[in-house]
This record gives C-alpha cells, sequence and structure tokens, in this order.
C-alpha cells in the first residue's frame, strides 16, 4: 500500500492529566518527524478538553 502525499501527514502529539513525564511523547514525536510527519506537541499537563 504505497501512496504519495501531497503533503506531510499531520499528527497530534498531547501528555493529557497531571504527570509531569513527557520523555515518550517527546521521543515518539522526534521520530515521527524523522520519518517527515508534520508533528503538532502540545507539552505537558493538558485537559482532554485543551486537546
Amino acid at each position: 500500500m504505497n501512496k504519495t502525499f501531497s503533503r506531510p501527514i499531520r499528527v497530534l502529539v498531547a501528555k493529557v492529566g497531571l504527570d509531569g513525564h513527557d520523555r515518550g511523547a517527546k521521543v515518539i514525536a522526534s521520530s515521527l518527524r524523522d520519518a517527515g510527519m508534520e508533528v503538532i506537541y502540545t507539552g505537558l499537563r493538558q485537559t482532554p478538553e485543551m486537546v
């Protein structure tokens, strides 16, 4: 299933909750960027309503 897109795939990465650990989200975001995707990382302590 090879498809060519005219623009990069856009991915939203959010860390919901009060836990201050975001290393995993940052690693995923970096890997997706390296794969050519556009990544929007919202940062720590987001609520479901904010996302």
